[in-house]
């Protein structure tokens, strides 16, 4: 009896899928999507996205503001 109730995670995907696969795909789309989103945001802090070459608004910085040798002289 023990045996009937336990089910591999094989199993259960492959059921949901048949009942539930609205839910399913768009769970795996939404992994999918935080994944990405993860990577995006990396690459961004990494290659110092906030340093655009035309801004909407103008900012002002301090000499000894340690952002104010990144910005770029284009």
């Amino acid at each position: 009896m023990a045996s009937a109730s336990r089910r591999g995670l094989g199993q259960l995907l492959q059921q949901g899928w048949n009942e539930i696969p609205e839910v399913l795909a768009s769970t795996g789309l939404a992994f999918a999507g935080i994944g990405l989103a993860t990577v995006g945001c990396y690459n961004y802090v990494k290659t110092d996205g906030d340093n655009r070459r035309y801004k909407s608004t103008y900012v002002v910085m301090r000499s000894d503001d340690p952002k104010a040798k990144l910005i770029r002289k284009d």
